[in-house]
């Protein structure tokens, strides 16, 4: 089983990367904001929906780890300077590495400009309804560029299977078929 980690930034591509390589494999794709958006409408951004997100995600993780197929695409925002989010991909590694599973991170990275246009996308706003809000979800997508660190630094991330896209001028299309062709998926 494979598990492949794409993050990076909000409206940096990471689910419509997801789509394309999920056609290109046998993946499953199971993008953040899956459980963020069914959890939303119950408890907002509340503490309670994060737990519960998490709790949700966790428990996705082990019985899908437990199973025969090929593999998942999870996508995700990792704010690199947040102890909590290292954690979180610890605790998910080792749900699937504990099953003997394959570990491959994607990094994808793309200007502002770039992004401030996706967060504003059709399939972007079908898929997710709480970025329906485009003025809330671009201040969060702006604040967040201030307050976190959204992507490595050179030499962070030291994972035997690690890709590093910027994705700024590139298709979804031609970006999975770049992580589909350097890993052999």
């Amino acid at each position: 089983m494979k598990l492949i980690l794409v993050f990076g930034p909000q409206a940096v591509g990471k689910m419509t990367v997801g789509q394309e390589l999920s056609k290109l494999t046998e993946l499953k794709l199971f993008h953040n904001h899956m459980t963020i958006d069914l959890l939303v409408p119950f408890f907002d951004f509340s503490p309670q929906m994060w737990r519960l997100t998490t709790l949700f995600r966790e428990e996705i993780f082990e019985e899908f780890a437990k199973t025969n197929q090929y593999g998942m695409i999870f996508t995700f925002v990792w704010a690199f300077d947040l102890q909590g989010d290292w954690e979180f991909l610890e605790k998910v590694s080792s749900i699937f590495t504990e099953k003997g599973a394959d570990l491959y991170f994607v990094e994808l990275e793309a200007n502002l400009e770039e992004r401030l246009d996706r967060n504003v996308s059709p399939n972007r706003l079908q898929e997710k309804p709480t970025k329906r809000n485009i003025k809330q979800s671009e201040e969060h997508l702006l604040m967040s560029v201030q307050k976190h660190r959204l992507n490595s630094m050179p030499g962070e991330i030291q994972q035997d299977h690690y890709l590093r896209i910027d994705n700024t001028n590139l298709s979804a299309q031609e970006t999975a078929e770049k992580i589909k062709k350097h890993f052999a998926l």
